[in-house]
């Protein structure tokens, strides 16, 4: 399987495993050529960055989903090796925020 065609399967089993989550989730557009799309959408207020690789520049994935994330949306990245779960990775700022609004009631489950 090439790079493009696992970072396709990539995307798509996170869009489906989120759905699980119940949140509605697909791939985004950035697989039809349209520029600055999150990999996977669906998840409010993220933009996501998805990588399935094994060796993964996880510097230079954030600083993509950095440079690609729009107003309101907190850039992160979700990835995986293989045989291995889904892992988070965000900024800490944006990580403190988000703690700051669950300790004052402002996020709840």
């Amino acid at each position: 399987m090439n790079s493009r065609q696992k970072g396709a399967s990539g995307e798509r089993e996170l869009a489906k495993l989120l759905r699980t989550y119940g949140c509605d989730s697909r791939r985004g557009q950035q697989y039809s050529g349209a520029n600055g799309d999150a990999d996977v959408v669906g998840l409010e207020g993220f933009h996501i960055e998805c990588k399935r690789v094994e060796r993964l520049n996880i510097s230079e994935a954030m600083k993509q989903s950095v440079k690609d994330h729009r107003e309101g949306e907190t850039p992160i990245v979700i990835h995986r090796k293989n045989r291995e779960g889904w892992l988070v990775t965000m900024r800490l700022d944006d990580f403190m925020n988000m703690y700051k609004e669950v300790q004052d009631g402002k996020i709840t489950d």
